[in-house]
Formats: C-alpha cells, sequence, structure tokens
C-alpha cells in the first residue's frame, strides 16, 4: 500500500529478542561505549574516529537522545544489552530518510570482544522489525565499506540484497575505497517471514539469498 502520510515510530522499551534488550542510550552507557568507541579496529570501516568520554557524553546529549522517531531525518540509537548480564555490547541504528519513498538506513556499532555470538544479527534483525513492522518502510538500505567483511557478512545474513559496488567513491580515511549498497523491501521482508509473522527473536535458519 503506498502510504505518503506521517510516519513516526514510538518503540515499547526495551525492545526483546532470545538474548538481547535494545533500550535508548543514556549517560550511565558512557563508559560502556567509550569501552568501544575509542578502539582504532572498530572505527576503521566507520565514518568516525576514535571517542573518548567528553565526545560520547556530547552525543548522548544530543544526537543519541533520541527515543522515537517523528520525521523524515531523525535517527535513532538504541543501545544493546545482553539479557543475561545486563552487559552493554553495541548499538544499532535506523536513519529515517524520507516520509514520500519510505525509506531507510540500517546500521551497527558493536564490541568486538562479542564478536562470533551472532549478537549483531540478532539486534539488527529486531530493528528491521521496527523498521518495517512498526514505521511500515518500503526499503532499508545498508551502506559498508567493501573492506569490512564481518559486516558484508551480517548484511546478507540479514537476507539484503546486494544492490551495487560503487568503485572508489568516497575518499575515507586517507584513501579512496570502495562502498557496498545492500536494500530490503517489505515485501522481501514479508516472505522471509511468511511462516511466523510475529516478532521473531532470531533470523529464520535460511542459506543466503542471491541478487534477484
Amino acid at each position: 500500500m503506498v502510504h505518503h502520510g506521517l510516519v513516526e515510530l514510538h518503540p515499547d522499551y526495551p525492545v526483546r529478542t532470545d538474548r538481547l534488550l535494545l533500550r535508548p542510550l543514556s549517560p550511565d552507557d558512557t563508559a560502556a561505549l567509550v569501552a568501544y568507541r575509542s578502539k582504532a579496529e572498530v572505527c576503521r570501516y566507520l565514518p568516525f574516529e576514535p571517542m573518548n568520554s567528553e565526545i560520547v557524553a556530547e552525543k548522548l546529549a544530543t544526537a543519541w537522545s533520541h527515543r522515537t522517531i517523528t520525521t523524515e531525518g531523525n535517527a535513532l540509537t538504541l543501545g544493546v544489552e545482553l539479557a543475561e548480564t545486563g552487559e552493554m555490547i553495541g548499538e544499532v541504528i535506523l536513519f529515517f530518510h524520507s516520509v514520500k519513498h519510505r525509506g531507510g538506513e540500517l546500521g551497527w556499532v558493536f564490541h568486538p570482544r562479542h564478536s562470533g555470538h551472532g549478537y549483531a544479527t540478532e539486534a539488527a534483525h529486531a530493528m528491521l522489525h521496527l523498521a518495517f513492522d512498526e514505521l511500515r518502510l518500503h526499503r532499508v538500505t545498508a551502506r559498508v565499506v567493501a573492506a569490512n567483511s564481518a559486516s558484508l557478512r551480517l548484511a546478507d545474513r540479514l537476507g539484503m540484497r546486494q544492490e551495487a559496488h560503487l568503485i572508489g567513491n568516497e575518499w575515507f580515511k586517507g584513501g579512496w575505497s570502495d562502498e557496498i549498497d545492500f536494500a530490503l523491501l517489505e515485501n522481501e521482508w514479508a516472505d522471509q517471514h511468511s511462516v511466523s509473522p510475529a516478532f521473531c527473536a532470531q533470523l529464520l535458519n535460511r542459506p543466503p539469498q542471491s541478487a534477484r
């Protein structure tokens, strides 16, 4: 259904998955955020440099303070906690780009200590539920630096299609970088969940999709 009216997102927090809790960030998260956002290896393929506590505090008071999406141009950053321990291990971000085209973009940042357990996939999949099931987006994209193999694999696990490989498209951290663009449409999302359309805790167990 084409919808060009008011589109808003007001999640009930925390957003729960099988192993995780997604919730707005707060000043209490400063140390946890600095623990991984200060690492050069985390920032290598992301559009920011290592952050100290002062930079993180400023972000928490401004860009990361939002709890809802009420208009295009908004971005919602949610902290990801391990439900069992309460430890914050990363963030997922949803950018709302267009009301008319119902378009958004997905991003993620995680502590490398917790890689290899599927947490990023689980959290990003939960954010896609918010994007498609609640915000009613038509299309969600993800832009990944081509050298970032971990994020390329994550986008694939989320069922996103590779749509473009942009060669030398951006001067990025001292050199020209390639960008891989992924996308997922609302009908493709519905197809993924045709058996169980309700909120699912983890990504459906299925082989990677090829572009079509």
